[in-house]
């Protein structure tokens, strides 16, 4: 097993909505469904759940297919980084406004470097910083 990754809700919800994923998506959450590490900070579920609520409220899927997503992800073996909270304030607000990021985009970041792990993340700016950062890319 591998000592893991992080995964940005961008992913969360490649995972939970077919028309978002791709092979490497699936991938990953096989791997996380057979006990590779996901590690991802407290955010990571209300990311998540607001963006299958969003699209259910736009008419992107359907309710059913919003609690069927949600009820798989809830059963994935997620690691939550309760160290996060603490350092919102300081070292990930100074990430997001270094690399032009919201806060909850720079917690993935911050994450990802502390944890010296690799990040799974569909979102272009989050994954342009994590180059800058060094970070090892999955997606």
């Amino acid at each position: 097993m591998s000592e893991g990754f992080i995964a940005d809700a961008s992913v969360g919800v490649a995972w939970a909505v077919p028309s978002q994923a791709s092979n490497t998506t699936d991938d990953l959450l096989d791997q996380a469904a057979s006990g590779t590490p996901l590690i991802v900070p407290t955010l990571w579920p209300f990311e998540v759940a607001n963006s299958l609520l969003v699209l259910l409220r736009r008419k992107k899927i359907l309710a059913p297919e919003r609690d069927r997503a949600l009820g798989a992800l809830a059963r994935l073996p997620l690691v939550l980084d309760d160290d996060g909270p603490r350092l919102a304030l300081g070292k990930i607000s100074a990430l997001a406004v270094e690399y032009g990021l919201s806060v909850y985009d720079a917690a993935y970041l911050e994450l990802a470097v502390r944890q010296k792990l690799p990040l799974a993340s569909r979102d272009e700016a989050l994954c342009k910083a994590a180059q800058s950062c060094r970070v090892k890319l999955l997606l």
